[in-house]
């Protein structure tokens, strides 16, 4: 064989050990470190590449942490890494807070990082506080007139409040009820569009910002505005309601009159009934007694001529009783 061959071979195996090596040791992110000051060990970013953690996401907030002047050491960086934290962003958050003279620690900003805020975010905002707007707020004065208001909360984190305190949802809420209670409790909702100021202040006097990621530097009423009449409302829907019982109240009354009523005519329809029955057995009586001889022929008589006599005195009674819708026609 041609020796030329063997060495073409032997180069092109060298490369590939080359390249291989190249990928699996980042040489050329050591030579930046060391270029940039950082100490760091070629055995050490070997050790990153067995321990599955990138190296540029380590050495590079490495090298600006150092220009920075900030003692970051290595092995906690690749700790919050390992931890899913955003390394970069700890790093910059550190950075910011140290040129804003702001005491904050790489393990008070790892752990706010893992809590799943942005450290970053927090020290900015301290430094540049931040406006929440809250959405309108309805509330009523005692003189049942709705007031509507809108409010501008100026609030600036707290570092040192960030991992377990609550979050922007709660200052609104607190706001809001801040708003409700100051309104309702003022005796006409002219007090609350003279003096607007009067809700900032008493909300911001009621500490409204403890257990939050934030303390509330000012409250601004930004908007108000007067709504319904929520009393007159009230009354409107009470005196319905009363309505609408006093209604059912006459108709249960007008169902048992009914009922009465039925039970009355149901008597007298009895009644007439059995005086009708009475009346079909006097002719079957008086037979009974004319056939036995307790009744004579001329009492039977007599007894006709005074029924007789009755009937006519009833009909002249009718004839000279007075028509009271012939008085009303002559009128």
């Amino acid at each position: 064989m041609n020796p030329v061959f063997y060495i073409g071979i032997l180069v092109v195996i060298i490369i590939i050990a080359l390249i291989v090596i190249l990928t699996f040791i980042p040489i050329g992110l050591w030579i930046s470190a060391l270029a940039a000051g950082v100490r760091i060990g070629i055995f050490t970013l070997i050790g990153m590449r067995l321990r599955r953690v990138i190296p540029s996401r380590i050495v590079n907030p490495l090298i600006k942490a150092t220009k920075a002047g900030l003692d970051v050491e290595v092995n906690k960086l690749e700790a919050h890494y390992l931890a899913g934290g955003n390394v970069d962003r700890v790093v910059n958050a550190l950075i910011a807070a140290q040129r804003a003279d702001i005491p904050l620690e790489f393990e008070r900003a790892a752990a706010i990082d893992l809590a799943g805020r942005d450290v970053l975010q927090a020290v900015q905002m301290s430094v540049n506080p931040k406006v929440i707007e809250t959405p309108k707020v309805s509330a009523v004065a005692k003189d049942g007139i709705e007031v509507m208001v809108k409010a501008r909360v100026t609030v600036r984190a707290n570092i040192d409040r960030l991992v377990g305190g609550a979050g922007e949802e709660t200052i609104i809420a607190r706001v809001g009820e801040g708003i409700v209670t100051t309104v309702g409790s003022s005796i006409d909702h002219k007090e609350v569009l003279e003096n607007p100021d009067l809700i900032s202040t008493t909300v911001l006097n009621k500490g409204l910002d403890a257990g939050t990621a934030f303390e509330i530097l000012s409250i601004d009423i930004a908007d108000v505005d007067v709504g319904r009449n929520i009393g007159a409302q009230l009354q409107t829907d009470q005196a319905e309601a009363d309505k609408r019982i006093a209604q059912a109240k006459a108709e249960e009354r007008r169902a048992m009159a009914v009922a009465k009523e039925q039970e009355m005519v149901a008597a007298v329809q009895e009644m007439r009934a059995k005086v009708v029955e009475a009346e079909a057995d006097v002719p079957k009586a008086m037979a009974a007694a004319l056939r036995e001889g307790k009744l004579g022929v001329m009492d039977y008589y007599n007894m006709q001529n005074i029924l007789a006599d009755t009937q006519m005195r009833e009909s002249l009674s009718k004839m000279n009783k007075p028509d009271s819708t012939q008085g009303i026609d002559k009128k």
